[in-house]
Parts: C-alpha cells; sequence; structure tokens
C-alpha cells in the first residue's frame, strides 16, 4: 500500500535492527486519513469473506481495525490485555508475548462477543513473531468460530511470523512488508533501500 510505504519511509524510524517506531502515525498519534484507507484496502483485499466480527488486541490494533470493521459494518472486538473488574469469569483466555514490550500477557475476550457462527477478521498493526496472531486465533478457536484471514499493517518480513500463520493453513495479508531495518534503513520487500 503506497501511501503506507510513504508514512513508514516519511514519519517512521529504525531504534535497532529488529524495532520500527511509528509513533508519529500508527500507535501513539493516529493519522485518521491513513486508517481510513487502511481499513478500506482490508476490506478490498478480504471482500470475498462473509466476515461478522473483526478481531484485535489492545491498544495499537483498535485504530485499523476499526476502520475496517466500520467499512465493514459488522463489530469489532478486541482482546483485553488487563481483566477489568467488570469482566466476569466468562472469557477466553490465551498468553500472548510481546517482542516490543519484552513480557507475556493473558489476553481475554467476553464469551459474549464470540459465537460458533462467527467469521472473525484478525486484525493487528505489526507481524513479527506471530505471538499475538496466534493468541487472537486461538482465542476465535475457544469460541467454536472460524479465522477468516489476518489483515497486517506492517510485516517485519524477516521475523518467522508469517510462516508460523502459513504453517497453521491461515490467509495474511499484509499492507507493508519490510525485508530488513539493519544499518537504520527500510528495505521494503521489492522496494528501495529508505535511509533514516
Amino acid at each position: 500500500m503506497e501511501q503506507l510505504q510513504k508514512a513508514i519511509e516519511e514519519r517512521g524510524s529504525v531504534l535497532t535492527d529488529g524495532v520500527l517506531k511509528v509513533d508519529q502515525f500508527l500507535n501513539h498519534q493516529v493519522d485518521t486519513n491513513l486508517m481510513i484507507n487502511i481499513g478500506k484496502e482490508f476490506v478490498r483485499r478480504f471482500q470475498d469473506c462473509k466476515i461478522t466480527r473483526v478481531l484485535t488486541i489492545e491498544s495499537s490494533g483498535i485504530a485499523p481495525s476499526f476502520m475496517a470493521a466500520n467499512e465493514l459494518n459488522v463489530p469489532l472486538v478486541f482482546a483485553r490485555k488487563k481483566k477489568s473488574l467488570t469482566m466476569t469469569n466468562d472469557v477466553y483466555i490465551s498468553s500472548v508475548y510481546s517482542f516490543t514490550k519484552q513480557e507475556t500477557n493473558e489476553i481475554t475476550v467476553s464469551k459474549n462477543f464470540l459465537s460458533p457462527d462467527d467469521h472473525v477478521l484478525i486484525i493487528d498493526d505489526f507481524l513479527a513473531n506471530g505471538q499475538a496472531a496466534l493468541g487472537l486465533a486461538d482465542i476465535v478457536k475457544q469460541a467454536g468460530a472460524t479465522v477468516v484471514g489476518f489483515g497486517i499493517v506492517i510485516e517485519k518480513s524477516f521475523q518467522c511470523g508469517r510462516a508460523k500463520l502459513e504453517e497453521e493453513g491461515y490467509r495474511v495479508e499484509s499492507l507493508a512488508r519490510i525485508k530488513s531495518l539493519q544499518n537504520s534503513q527500510i528495505k521494503f520487500l521489492q522496494e528501495e533501500v529508505i535511509t533514516k
């Protein structure tokens, strides 16, 4: 997606060979116009699926997921990283390790929000090692629902996340695929090297 790659090139920064900072437009400050177009692109890519729910994990996945769910006119459900006092024990739970935060969280979704009849599109901001994606897929499985695929805003293709998801038979659609972040350069798959 050209608009997204341009945002990464112009407003993203490489912190280490494995960490890309995109808080200028995605996961701290949100570029709403870009998110609207990201939502539309996910809907275009998954138009052949009968999606009944969009699922993400708080908090960075919420903006692109909201735009896709709004375009599809279906509910957005997000997995919580911390169980609130208002949640009962009637929840689906999965453990997820965060590469950037270097911690494991138990994510939860109320059983009221997913059913065996649901066809779920899972959307997340990043795909790296695939832990968050697999945790969300586990929650969908616990509900007896169907994962129609994964919509990823930015994929770190040099890490193993895509391979893990494809090994499980999942469809993965990434809007920007990064080949490497070495030497403070962002290199997209089949794209030119951008120096930061």
